[in-house]
């Protein structure tokens, strides 16, 4: 049965269930906590409908929605929102690990609760909007309401430095948008001043109807580049997100990682590659080349680390260094294994922060050198934690594997050096990894505290339990992912290679518009 208007359903649910959370009184946290995890599990289910629903074979917008949000003279903002097969699983991925977000937080969050899951419930509607708007003001308007709640879930519930980690968050991601807000306006008054619609310029540039002069799109697609790359965040955009991660609360550490960064590498696939190509292949091999800088700056700088939440945080520069040069070798491969490893990087990083959330939660430290031996007190926590761990360092088998091959297979189509230096990447990921777990869970107990440290329970069970699965999943059988994302990554890759004609310029090949996109593009 098909679910008139399945996304803005799936978008507003969070907030909507934000807003009765605001009419609860205190005092009755328990309910609160309850109604927001039903809440966020609600949207998850919902959210179901769209991957089973979906058309594989269609490479198009599909679940399109449109209509008029701003009117003035002369044209419309609209409410259009649509997703292909690389913002289906990431639309997925929000709902989620929203719920389990919420449960991680159910006893470590014991002030302010109602505020807190507010928090969290707009904070999923931001991100679920980010990866459906497909008019481009609408699509700003959810990048920036996801900074709010963000902001105050650093700010309020982080750590020590929280103010200083939450304010350096919100100005070096604000810095970003306001550029991106200027490349919008000036596509917009360039397009004739008629539409935001994404499709719509996206066709007009293809067919030619709407040109931009080289250095113009080298312009806009810096604006819309920095935007992005301080989200993923790309070397040398990075410094702000250790801090973040580190004062953050649990759940906020696992949605930053999980969701947030990945809407970074989404708007290079989304906005920078279809509607300014010519730009992108000019600044591919610079972009691969700070990519893999990246990826063994991160690992380097992981492995010295002696807080395991911030080796974690710099293991993030690493993996999302690998999914940015996936993007970049524009190969069929590179792209599949961006996307995916997308979706693995949430995984298995959104689970390593929860595993040292349960962790704090029982030593109140996030020292390696306070640990060790914690495998003889809590097993189970330990086989856990190493599932993840081989998961993060891509053995086969597990969803971290699928990702860096095909990533690697396809930088190695286009530049071997570049395959060779991302594969080093991946040792070190390995390396800093395996000794990160051997100084904390094995060998002898030497400090007392480590002796007595509870196992997990039944609640934390349930929230690492669905997360092994889906990892063990894709590892094992990955093709109903690929298999969606395949025909909407060959678009991007068409428009690509389309763009590389005689002294940069266009060839007019028009690419399928669907729904409510082919009706404004008429």
């Amino acid at each position: 049965m098909d679910i008139p208007n399945i996304l803005s359903l799936v978008t507003y649910l969070p907030a909507l269930a934000a807003l009765v959370l605001l009419f609860i009184p205190r005092g009755f946290e328990r309910f609160i906590k309850s109604a927001a995890f039903f809440g966020s599990l609600a949207t998850f289910l919902l959210s179901l409908h769209l991957v089973y629903h979906f058309n594989a074979a269609d490479g198009g917008m599909q679940f399109e929605t449109s209509t008029t949000w701003i009117r003035t003279a002369g044209y419309a903002i609209r409410h259009h929102m649509g997703i292909d097969g690389i913002s289906l699983f990431l639309i997925i991925l929000t709902t989620f690990l929203t719920p389990l977000a919420i449960l991680a937080s159910w006893k470590s969050i014991t002030a302010r609760v109602k505020p807190f899951m507010i928090c969290l419930l707009t904070l999923e509607t931001g991100m679920t909007g980010v990866f459906c708007a497909l008019d481009l003001v609408l699509f700003y308007v959810f990048w920036e309401v996801m900074l709010i709640p963000m902001y105050f879930l650093i700010g309020i519930w982080g750590g020590e430095r929280r103010i200083y980690a939450a304010v350096k968050f919100i100005l070096y991601t604000m810095v970003g948008s306001l550029l991106m807000l200027v490349a919008i306006l000036y596509l917009f008054y360039a397009n004739g001043g008629t539409s935001f619609d994404l499709m719509q310029i996206t066709q007009r540039l293809i067919s030619g109807d709407l040109q931009l002069g080289r250095r113009e799109e080298w312009w806009l697609f810096m604006a819309f580049l920095i935007a992005f790359a301080i989200k993923v965040p790309m070397f040398p955009f990075h410094t702000w997100l250790p801090d973040a991660h580190v004062e953050a609360p649990t759940a906020g550490s696992v949605i930053l990682a999980g969701v947030l960064l990945k809407m970074g590498t989404y708007g290079l696939l989304r906005f920078c590659l279809p509607l300014f190509p010519t730009a992108a292949v000019s600044m591919a091999p610079v972009l691969s080349v700070l990519a893999i800088i990246g990826i063994i700056y991160g690992a380097l700088v992981a492995m010295v680390q002696p807080d395991l939440k911030k080796l974690v945080a710099y293991s993030s520069v690493s993996h999302m260094g690998l999914v940015v040069l996936g993007i970049f070798v524009f190969t069929t491969q590179g792209l599949q294994g961006s996307v995916i490893q997308m979706l693995n990087h949430g995984l298995s990083t959104g689970a390593l922060f929860l595993l040292v959330g349960m962790i704090y939660d029982r030593r109140h430290t996030r020292m390696i050198s306070d640990f060790g031996g914690l495998a003889h007190a809590s097993p189970v926590l330990a086989t856990a934690f190493m599932v993840v761990t081989l998961s993060s360092i891509g053995l086969p088998g597990l969803n971290g594997f699928v990702g860096e091959v095909l990533v690697l297979a396809g930088s190695f189509v286009r530049n071997k050096t570049y395959a060779a230096l991302a594969a080093l990447g991946m040792i070190l990921g390995a390396v800093y990894m395996l000794w990160m777990y051997q100084r904390v869970f094995l060998g002898k107990v030497t400090n007392p505290a480590n002796a007595e440290m509870k196992d997990i329970g039944t609640r934390e069970k349930l929230i690492l339990l669905p997360i092994i699965l889906m990892m063990l999943w894709i590892g094992v059988y990955s093709d109903p992912f690929l298999r969606r994302m395949e025909p909407s990554l060959r678009l991007v890759q068409q428009r690509i290679e389309n763009a590389r004609g005689p002294e940069g310029g266009y060839r007019v090949e028009r690419l399928p518009a669907s729904g409510a996109a082919a009706e404004q593009a008429k």
